[in-house]
């Protein structure tokens, strides 16, 4: 542990961290690998106090206490909500600086084949976009007025490898009421189009041409979430027109049907209102969710409406409707993340700490990254959140960090960490089907604090992740909704 005096400073920590948030200069060039930042001690320190500058470097051990020297490196809303992250008892291992992590040949070569064909027009619509990048990140200049635009698009366009495939475990927290609620199940998000990978079929899934991409997932546990499954469908045309609904349907257990859902409009990835208790059979079925309050209906057309709308628990931030926002680049500049973590969890290591909030992910390695801070405010306003902030891995494009508001520069809705494992480093991990390495960063967890809700918040872990091409005999069942009626 770094012998710093703490508990002296901490109460001044809060009003000097914003002079410490100087950004890096803006320039199309990153910063050189393996070049660590250096601290300047603890916020707020006099001068005779023991505030030594020191340097990052690939390895060092940090504990709960260090934390407090991170608010440059950190965004303010995580290192605001630390207590929440981080845990006493912690060992965040600093990765290594500003790696450059290798991405898969095909879809550097469609990136550098295709460059300078995608278009925007004035409504932020997307347009020719075949494969790789539509925008390459060193073309692109951060003052042009739609800077932020071409950012989030490579955003949703980033290399995901054929998709994701995995388990997952959601431990829902509730910030007063009830206790830690648990669930598990299977999910997918499918690549089905700009795949530059399948070059003889057009960059596309033969049988799913007409989409960009299709999720969907099967609840197992608990017992009241048994065979809830969906699947999420979103057509090319979402490019072109950000209001297009997807195709998404769920299958009720209680009904034995398959309902279309009835949140029609989408941002990222749906999930269906999933707190559902009571018995499986005919009687009464308790609701529950964060727009819905509990209460009893009959397994009708109601019970299908109340199930099939969306929760944003699980798997926020892992995709994106880039047109539905107006954007702009807050910042460019280093920032301390797990891009590429080395402990596993749930499968694998089900019984792993997370800290007494259930949210800490300190536990683990943390990469010093290039970041770009984007700033999104929703066209139509009435929805969850008004405005999104995401933290961009500048070199991967990978998402790092989550925060919506209600209104620009007001109420603070969620915070959240996305968390990274890169397969290039796992000697196990499967390869693709020309014997290659995948290359891809699958995205292994995630954990939300909700702010705005009283303190709940939840954990999605999916360390069993892989991002490989499926067997072909399962597309269809993947693509096609009516396999929800045939076990899923």
């Amino acid at each position: 542990m770094l012998r710093i005096r703490l508990r002296r400073c901490a109460r001044r920590a809060s009003a000097t961290l914003a002079a410490l948030l100087v950004p890096v200069s803006a320039a199309a060039d990153l910063p050189p690998e393996d070049e660590c930042p250096a601290l300047s001690g603890i916020p707020g320190a006099r001068a005779d106090e023991d505030a030594t500058p020191f340097r990052l470097r690939e390895g060092m051990q940090l504990h709960f206490a260090d934390v407090l020297l991170l608010g440059s490196l950190l965004p303010t809303e995580v290192w605001r909500n630390r207590d929440q992250f981080f845990h006493e008892g912690m060992r965040l291992e600093v990765g290594p600086c500003h790696r450059r992590y290798r991405n898969a040949a095909f879809f550097e070569d469609a990136t550098k084949r295709f460059a300078g064909q995608a278009r925007l027009d004035a409504e932020g619509n997307l347009s020719n976009h075949t494969a790789g990048l539509p925008f390459p990140p060193e073309q692109i200049d951060p003052k042009a007025r739609d800077a932020g635009l071409r950012w989030a698009w490579n955003v949703e366009r980033r290399y995901r490898g054929a998709g994701h495939f995995g388990r997952f475990r959601i431990l829902d927290m509730p910030s007063q009421l009830g206790g830690i609620q648990t669930y598990r199940g299977d999910w997918f998000l499918l690549q089905t189009r700009h795949r530059s990978d399948l070059p003889q079929s057009e960059f596309a899934v033969p049988i799913a041409a007409q989409s960009t991409w299709v999720a969907g997932g099967l609840f197992a546990e608990p017992t009241s979430a048994r065979h809830l499954a969906w699947r999420q469908i979103r057509p090319l045309e979402t490019a072109l027109h950000y209001s297009k609904p997807d195709d998404t349907f769920v299958y009720v257990p209680t009904m034995r049907k398959m309902r279309r859902a009835a949140s029609g409009w989408v941002d990222g990835m749906y999930v269906p209102r999933y707190r559902i208790s009571g018995d499986s059979g005919g009687g009464g079925l308790p609701i529950g969710g964060d727009f819905a309050p509990g209460g009893s209906i009959n397994p009708t057309a109601g019970e299908s409406i109340a199930v099939t709308e969306n929760l944003r628990r699980g798997f926020t931030g892992l995709a994106l409707r880039p047109n539905a926002y107006a954007w702009r680049i807050l910042d460019q500049r280093e920032v301390l993340a797990p891009l590429n973590i080395t402990r596993s969890g749930y499968p694998d290591d089900p019984d792993r700490n997370f800290g007494a909030s259930g949210l800490s992910v300190g536990n683990d390695r943390w990469d010093v990254r290039y970041a770009v801070v984007l700033q999104g405010v929703l066209k139509e306003r009435g929805r969850d959140y008004d405005v999104l902030t995401l933290w961009v891995d500048y070199q991967t494009q990978q998402p790092l960090y989550v925060m919506t508001r209600r209104k620009v520069g007001q109420q603070l809705l969620e915070v959240g960490i996305l968390l990274h494992r890169y397969s290039g480093d796992l000697s196990r991990y499967p390869a693709w089907p020309d014997g290659q390495k995948a290359l891809v960063f699958d995205p292994v967890a995630a954990v939300f604090f909700d702010t705005a809700d009283g303190g709940s918040g939840w954990r999605r872990e999916s360390y069993d992740v892989t991002s490989v091409p499926p067997p072909e005999d399962d597309l269809r069942r993947l693509t096609t909704p009516n396999y929800l009626e045939r076990g899923h």
